[in-house]
Protein backbone atom coordinates (compact mmCIF):
# COMPACT_ATOMS: atom_id res chain seq x y z
CA UNK A 1 0.00 0.00 0.00
CA UNK A 2 1.27 3.21 -0.64
CA UNK A 3 3.68 5.13 2.38
CA UNK A 4 3.20 8.48 1.11
CA UNK A 5 0.10 10.20 3.35
CA UNK A 6 -3.28 10.53 1.41
CA UNK A 7 -3.49 14.15 2.37
CA UNK A 8 0.09 15.12 1.05
CA UNK A 9 -0.76 13.30 -2.44
CA UNK A 10 -4.30 15.21 -2.54
CA UNK A 11 -2.70 18.46 -1.68
CA UNK A 12 -0.45 17.84 -5.01
CA UNK A 13 -3.48 16.77 -7.10
CA UNK A 14 -5.36 19.54 -6.33
CA UNK A 15 -2.24 21.96 -7.07
CA UNK A 16 -1.88 20.63 -10.13
CA UNK A 17 -5.50 21.19 -10.93
CA UNK A 18 -5.18 24.74 -9.84
CA UNK A 19 -2.31 25.45 -12.14
CA UNK A 20 -3.97 24.17 -15.02
CA UNK A 21 -7.11 26.51 -14.37
CA UNK A 22 -4.94 29.91 -13.69
CA UNK A 23 -2.77 29.00 -17.38
CA UNK A 24 -6.17 28.91 -18.76
CA UNK A 25 -7.11 31.99 -18.21
CA UNK A 26 -3.20 33.43 -20.50
CA UNK A 27 -1.73 34.93 -17.24
CA UNK A 28 0.99 38.05 -17.33
CA UNK A 29 4.24 36.59 -19.15
CA UNK A 30 6.49 36.28 -16.05
CA UNK A 31 3.75 34.90 -13.99
CA UNK A 32 2.76 31.87 -17.08
CA UNK A 33 6.75 31.12 -17.38
CA UNK A 34 6.53 30.19 -13.45
CA UNK A 35 3.30 28.44 -13.40
CA UNK A 36 4.03 26.75 -16.44
CA UNK A 37 7.99 25.13 -14.86
CA UNK A 38 5.96 24.61 -11.23
CA UNK A 39 2.84 22.22 -14.02
CA UNK A 40 6.02 20.43 -15.17
CA UNK A 41 7.58 19.42 -12.06
CA UNK A 42 4.12 18.44 -10.73
CA UNK A 43 2.54 16.96 -13.97
CA UNK A 44 4.65 13.35 -13.54
CA UNK A 45 4.03 13.08 -10.02
CA UNK A 46 0.29 13.61 -10.46
CA UNK A 47 0.10 11.06 -13.40
CA UNK A 48 1.91 8.02 -10.92
CA UNK A 49 -0.74 9.75 -8.42
CA UNK A 50 -3.74 8.57 -11.05
CA UNK A 51 -2.37 5.28 -12.02
CA UNK A 52 -1.63 4.15 -8.34
CA UNK A 53 -5.03 5.23 -7.03
CA UNK A 54 -6.65 3.21 -10.29
CA UNK A 55 -4.88 0.00 -9.36
CA UNK A 56 -6.18 0.62 -5.83
CA UNK A 57 -9.76 1.21 -7.24
CA UNK A 58 -8.78 -2.25 -8.80
CA UNK A 59 -7.80 -3.77 -6.28
CA UNK A 60 -11.33 -2.57 -4.16
CA UNK A 61 -13.43 -3.96 -7.08
CA UNK A 62 -11.60 -7.64 -6.92
CA UNK A 63 -11.86 -7.46 -3.29
CA UNK A 64 -15.56 -6.29 -3.51
CA UNK A 65 -16.08 -9.54 -6.07
CA UNK A 66 -14.21 -11.92 -3.88
CA UNK A 67 -17.06 -11.71 -1.22
CA UNK A 68 -19.25 -12.36 -3.62
CA UNK A 69 -17.99 -15.05 -5.51
CA UNK A 70 -19.91 -18.05 -4.17
CA UNK A 71 -17.31 -20.17 -4.08
CA UNK A 72 -16.41 -20.08 -7.16
CA UNK A 73 -13.26 -21.18 -6.75
CA UNK A 74 -11.80 -20.32 -10.65
CA UNK A 75 -12.96 -17.15 -10.24
CA UNK A 76 -11.43 -16.29 -6.71
CA UNK A 77 -8.27 -17.78 -8.23
CA UNK A 78 -7.67 -15.62 -10.76
CA UNK A 79 -8.96 -12.46 -8.90
CA UNK A 80 -6.32 -13.38 -5.95
CA UNK A 81 -3.70 -13.49 -8.98
CA UNK A 82 -4.51 -10.18 -10.32
CA UNK A 83 -4.87 -8.37 -6.79
CA UNK A 84 -1.18 -10.12 -6.61
CA UNK A 85 0.04 -8.28 -9.81
CA UNK A 86 -1.76 -5.13 -8.92
CA UNK A 87 -0.13 -5.10 -5.40
CA UNK A 88 3.28 -5.52 -7.42
CA UNK A 89 2.29 -2.89 -9.17
CA UNK A 90 1.54 -0.16 -6.45
CA UNK A 91 4.80 -0.68 -4.75
CA UNK A 92 6.42 -0.18 -8.18
CA UNK A 93 4.42 3.38 -8.75
CA UNK A 94 4.91 4.22 -4.91
CA UNK A 95 9.06 3.37 -5.11
CA UNK A 96 8.77 6.04 -8.22
CA UNK A 97 6.97 8.53 -6.92
CA UNK A 98 8.94 8.72 -3.50
CA UNK A 99 11.91 8.98 -6.35
CA UNK A 100 10.23 12.20 -8.07
CA UNK A 101 9.36 13.63 -4.73
CA UNK A 102 13.30 13.61 -3.61
CA UNK A 103 14.55 17.12 -4.07
CA UNK A 104 16.28 17.81 -6.49
CA UNK A 105 19.58 19.62 -7.24
CA UNK A 106 19.01 23.00 -8.48
CA UNK A 107 22.01 22.74 -10.92
CA UNK A 108 20.52 19.54 -12.69
CA UNK A 109 18.91 21.45 -16.18
CA UNK A 110 22.10 23.31 -16.17
CA UNK A 111 24.84 23.15 -19.16
CA UNK A 112 28.03 22.39 -17.54
CA UNK A 113 31.59 23.63 -17.98
CA UNK A 114 33.77 20.16 -18.42
CA UNK A 115 37.73 20.10 -17.17
CA UNK A 116 39.81 16.67 -18.06
CA UNK A 117 43.27 17.36 -16.64
CA UNK A 118 46.17 14.75 -17.03
CA UNK A 119 47.76 13.27 -14.10
CA UNK A 120 50.46 11.12 -13.13
CA UNK A 121 52.19 9.36 -15.65
CA UNK A 122 53.74 11.31 -18.23
CA UNK A 123 52.85 10.89 -22.00
CA UNK A 124 50.59 8.07 -21.13
CA UNK A 125 48.01 10.33 -18.72
CA UNK A 126 47.90 12.90 -21.40
CA UNK A 127 46.69 10.45 -24.01
CA UNK A 128 44.43 8.82 -21.32
CA UNK A 129 43.23 12.58 -20.89
CA UNK A 130 42.20 12.63 -24.11
CA UNK A 131 40.66 9.30 -24.54
CA UNK A 132 38.24 10.93 -21.68
CA UNK A 133 37.24 13.82 -23.41
CA UNK A 134 36.59 12.07 -26.56
CA UNK A 135 34.48 9.90 -24.77
CA UNK A 136 32.48 12.59 -23.33
CA UNK A 137 32.64 14.06 -27.09
CA UNK A 138 30.56 11.41 -28.18
CA UNK A 139 28.58 10.66 -24.99
CA UNK A 140 27.21 14.31 -25.88
CA UNK A 141 26.78 13.45 -29.27
CA UNK A 142 24.36 10.65 -28.06
CA UNK A 143 22.51 13.11 -25.74
CA UNK A 144 22.01 15.38 -28.62
CA UNK A 145 24.71 17.97 -26.26
CA UNK A 146 26.62 20.35 -28.20
CA UNK A 147 29.83 20.26 -26.85
CA UNK A 148 33.02 22.75 -27.60
CA UNK A 149 36.50 23.31 -26.36
CA UNK A 150 37.00 26.76 -24.67
CA UNK A 151 40.66 25.96 -24.20
CA UNK A 152 43.20 23.23 -24.87
CA UNK A 153 46.87 22.20 -23.97
CA UNK A 154 47.48 19.54 -26.16
CA UNK A 155 50.57 17.08 -25.50
CA UNK A 156 53.12 16.01 -27.78
CA UNK A 157 51.65 12.67 -28.06
CA UNK A 158 48.68 13.69 -29.28
CA UNK A 159 46.58 13.59 -26.34
CA UNK A 160 45.83 16.27 -23.80
CA UNK A 161 47.76 18.11 -20.93
CA UNK A 162 44.26 19.94 -20.00
CA UNK A 163 41.45 21.05 -21.92
CA UNK A 164 38.00 22.86 -20.74
CA UNK A 165 35.16 22.63 -22.96
CA UNK A 166 31.98 23.48 -22.75
CA UNK A 167 28.42 21.14 -22.68
CA UNK A 168 25.20 22.56 -23.39
CA UNK A 169 21.76 20.85 -23.42
CA UNK A 170 19.49 19.89 -21.00
CA UNK A 171 20.01 18.42 -18.04
CA UNK A 172 23.43 17.70 -18.93
CA UNK A 173 24.39 18.37 -15.24
CA UNK A 174 22.01 15.78 -14.41
CA UNK A 175 23.96 13.52 -15.85
CA UNK A 176 27.68 14.72 -15.83
CA UNK A 177 28.23 15.59 -11.96
CA UNK A 178 29.03 11.73 -11.34
CA UNK A 179 32.25 12.18 -13.53
CA UNK A 180 33.87 14.78 -10.82
CA UNK A 181 37.19 12.57 -9.51
CA UNK A 182 40.08 10.85 -10.54
CA UNK A 183 40.14 8.54 -13.05
CA UNK A 184 43.29 5.75 -13.49
CA UNK A 185 44.07 3.53 -16.26
CA UNK A 186 46.16 0.22 -16.94
CA UNK A 187 47.52 -0.84 -20.06
CA UNK A 188 50.40 -1.09 -21.95
CA UNK A 189 51.72 1.96 -23.62
CA UNK A 190 52.63 1.97 -27.61
CA UNK A 191 56.02 3.01 -26.63
CA UNK A 192 56.48 0.20 -24.16
CA UNK A 193 58.80 -2.54 -25.48
CA UNK A 194 58.52 -4.68 -22.05
CA UNK A 195 54.96 -5.58 -22.29
CA UNK A 196 54.39 -4.06 -18.99
CA UNK A 197 51.08 -2.61 -17.23
CA UNK A 198 50.98 1.13 -16.46
CA UNK A 199 49.23 2.72 -14.68
CA UNK A 200 48.30 6.59 -14.80
CA UNK A 201 45.42 8.65 -13.82
CA UNK A 202 43.69 11.65 -15.31
CA UNK A 203 41.25 14.06 -13.00
CA UNK A 204 37.71 15.29 -14.22
CA UNK A 205 35.60 18.67 -13.42
CA UNK A 206 32.36 18.66 -14.33
CA UNK A 207 30.58 22.65 -13.44
CA UNK A 208 27.39 23.31 -13.57
CA UNK A 209 27.26 26.57 -16.00
CA UNK A 210 26.85 29.23 -13.74
CA UNK A 211 24.75 32.56 -14.94
CA UNK A 212 25.95 36.08 -13.73
CA UNK A 213 22.50 35.86 -11.19
CA UNK A 214 23.87 33.01 -9.66
CA UNK A 215 26.60 34.09 -8.50
CA UNK A 216 27.14 37.22 -6.39
CA UNK A 217 31.00 38.85 -8.00
CA UNK A 218 32.35 42.23 -7.16
CA UNK A 219 34.70 43.42 -9.63
CA UNK A 220 36.71 45.00 -7.00
CA UNK A 221 37.80 41.24 -6.62
CA UNK A 222 38.84 40.34 -9.42
CA UNK A 223 42.24 41.62 -10.89
CA UNK A 224 42.31 41.28 -14.79
CA UNK A 225 45.76 40.71 -16.77
CA UNK A 226 45.99 40.79 -20.40
CA UNK A 227 49.59 39.48 -22.41
CA UNK A 228 50.78 37.78 -25.49
CA UNK A 229 49.69 34.50 -26.26
CA UNK A 230 52.04 31.67 -26.77
CA UNK A 231 52.08 27.71 -27.97
CA UNK A 232 54.53 25.02 -27.44
CA UNK A 233 57.77 25.86 -26.93
CA UNK A 234 56.93 29.40 -26.52
CA UNK A 235 57.18 30.06 -29.94
CA UNK A 236 54.57 33.57 -29.93
CA UNK A 237 50.94 32.53 -31.63
CA UNK A 238 49.92 36.43 -31.70
CA UNK A 239 51.51 39.51 -31.95
CA UNK A 240 48.84 41.34 -29.90
CA UNK A 241 48.05 41.17 -26.12
CA UNK A 242 44.93 38.76 -26.60
CA UNK A 243 45.49 36.49 -23.87
CA UNK A 244 43.60 37.01 -21.00
CA UNK A 245 44.22 36.09 -16.95
CA UNK A 246 41.33 36.23 -14.55
CA UNK A 247 42.35 35.96 -10.81
CA UNK A 248 39.59 35.96 -8.32
CA UNK A 249 41.77 37.53 -5.33
CA UNK A 250 39.63 36.05 -2.15
CA UNK A 251 39.34 32.76 -3.62
CA UNK A 252 42.56 32.68 -5.42
CA UNK A 253 40.82 31.11 -8.52
CA UNK A 254 42.68 31.82 -11.64
CA UNK A 255 41.63 31.42 -15.14
CA UNK A 256 43.42 31.86 -18.58
CA UNK A 257 42.64 32.20 -22.00
CA UNK A 258 44.14 32.69 -24.82
CA UNK A 259 42.71 30.68 -27.13
CA UNK A 260 40.87 33.17 -29.16
CA UNK A 261 42.70 36.31 -31.10
CA UNK A 262 40.53 38.06 -29.77
CA UNK A 263 40.81 40.09 -25.78
CA UNK A 264 37.27 40.44 -25.38
CA UNK A 265 36.31 36.93 -26.50
CA UNK A 266 39.41 35.49 -24.47
CA UNK A 267 37.91 38.07 -21.77
CA UNK A 268 34.40 36.52 -22.21
CA UNK A 269 35.78 32.48 -22.26
CA UNK A 270 37.21 33.20 -19.16
CA UNK A 271 34.98 34.66 -17.24
CA UNK A 272 32.19 32.24 -18.05
CA UNK A 273 34.67 29.79 -16.51
CA UNK A 274 35.31 31.57 -13.55
CA UNK A 275 31.55 31.89 -12.77
CA UNK A 276 31.30 28.59 -12.87
CA UNK A 277 34.32 27.98 -10.46
CA UNK A 278 33.32 30.33 -7.95
CA UNK A 279 30.01 28.37 -8.17
CA UNK A 280 31.20 25.45 -7.83
CA UNK A 281 32.93 26.07 -4.90
CA UNK A 282 29.90 27.80 -3.18
CA UNK A 283 27.99 24.34 -3.89
CA UNK A 284 31.05 22.48 -2.60
CA UNK A 285 30.85 24.14 0.74
CA UNK A 286 27.57 23.49 1.03
CA UNK A 287 28.17 19.68 0.22
CA UNK A 288 30.83 19.56 2.55
CA UNK A 289 28.33 20.73 4.99
CA UNK A 290 25.95 18.15 4.86
CA UNK A 291 27.99 15.29 4.45
CA UNK A 292 30.00 16.29 7.83
CA UNK A 293 26.43 15.41 8.97
CA UNK A 294 25.80 12.21 6.45
CA UNK A 295 28.55 10.32 4.75
CA UNK A 296 27.37 9.95 1.01
CA UNK A 297 30.00 10.22 -1.36
CA UNK A 298 28.34 9.05 -4.33
CA UNK A 299 27.07 12.24 -5.30
CA UNK A 300 29.87 14.25 -3.62
CA UNK A 301 31.70 15.30 -6.72
CA UNK A 302 35.14 15.07 -4.64
CA UNK A 303 37.88 16.30 -6.99
CA UNK A 304 40.77 14.24 -5.53
CA UNK A 305 38.40 10.74 -4.75
CA UNK A 306 39.61 7.94 -6.96
CA UNK A 307 36.15 7.10 -8.65
CA UNK A 308 37.05 4.90 -11.52
CA UNK A 309 39.46 2.26 -13.09
CA UNK A 310 39.59 1.66 -17.06
CA UNK A 311 41.71 -1.48 -17.49
CA UNK A 312 42.66 -2.39 -20.41
CA UNK A 313 44.39 -6.04 -20.38
CA UNK A 314 40.65 -7.21 -18.87
CA UNK A 315 38.89 -4.64 -20.45
CA UNK A 316 37.03 -3.78 -17.57
CA UNK A 317 35.85 -0.74 -15.99
CA UNK A 318 35.44 -0.31 -12.81
CA UNK A 319 33.78 2.39 -10.63
CA UNK A 320 34.98 2.21 -6.88
CA UNK A 321 32.07 4.35 -5.48
CA UNK A 322 29.01 1.68 -5.90
CA UNK A 323 31.79 -1.60 -6.48
CA UNK A 324 30.52 -1.95 -10.37
CA UNK A 325 32.60 -3.75 -12.53
CA UNK A 326 31.37 -4.08 -16.32
CA UNK A 327 33.85 -5.91 -19.27
CA UNK A 328 32.44 -3.37 -21.31
CA UNK A 329 35.80 -0.94 -21.73
CA UNK A 330 35.17 -0.24 -25.58
CA UNK A 331 31.47 0.48 -25.67
CA UNK A 332 32.28 2.75 -22.75
CA UNK A 333 35.13 4.40 -24.00
CA UNK A 334 32.71 4.83 -27.14
CA UNK A 335 30.80 6.62 -25.09
CA UNK A 336 27.46 4.76 -25.63
CA UNK A 337 28.20 2.45 -22.60
CA UNK A 338 28.56 5.14 -20.26
CA UNK A 339 24.85 5.19 -20.09
CA UNK A 340 24.50 2.06 -17.79
CA UNK A 341 27.97 3.09 -15.18
CA UNK A 342 25.86 6.73 -14.93
CA UNK A 343 21.96 4.99 -14.63
CA UNK A 344 23.70 2.69 -11.62
CA UNK A 345 25.15 6.06 -9.91
CA UNK A 346 22.49 7.71 -10.12
CA UNK A 347 20.01 4.98 -8.76
CA UNK A 348 22.36 4.69 -5.90
CA UNK A 349 22.70 8.04 -4.91
CA UNK A 350 18.25 7.88 -4.94
CA UNK A 351 18.64 4.94 -2.55
CA UNK A 352 21.19 7.11 -0.25
CA UNK A 353 18.63 9.94 -0.61
CA UNK A 354 15.66 7.58 0.15
CA UNK A 355 17.68 6.02 3.53
CA UNK A 356 18.74 9.62 4.50
CA UNK A 357 14.80 10.64 4.49
CA UNK A 358 13.46 7.59 6.04
CA UNK A 359 16.19 7.46 9.35
CA UNK A 360 14.41 8.12 12.42
CA UNK A 361 14.80 11.37 13.78
CA UNK A 362 17.09 12.26 17.11
CA UNK A 363 14.27 15.17 17.75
Amino acid sequence: MPTIPKEKLDHMVDRWQQIQDELSTAPEQEIFVKLSKEFSELDPMVATIKEMRAALSEIADLTELLADADGDAEMAEMAELEKGELAEKIERLDHELQIQLLPRDIADDKSAILEVRAGTGGDEAALFAGSLYRMYQRYADLNGWKMQIMSANESAQGGFKEVIASVTGKGVFARMKYESGVHRVQRVPETESGGRIHTSAATVAVLPEAEEVDVDVNEADLRIDVYRASGPGGQSVNTTDSAVRITHIPTGTIVTQQDEKSQHKNRAKAMKVMLSRLYDLERQKIDSERAAERRGQVGSGDRSQRIRTYNFPQGRVTDHRIGLTLHKLEAILAGDGLDEVVDALINEYQAEQLAAMNEPSNV
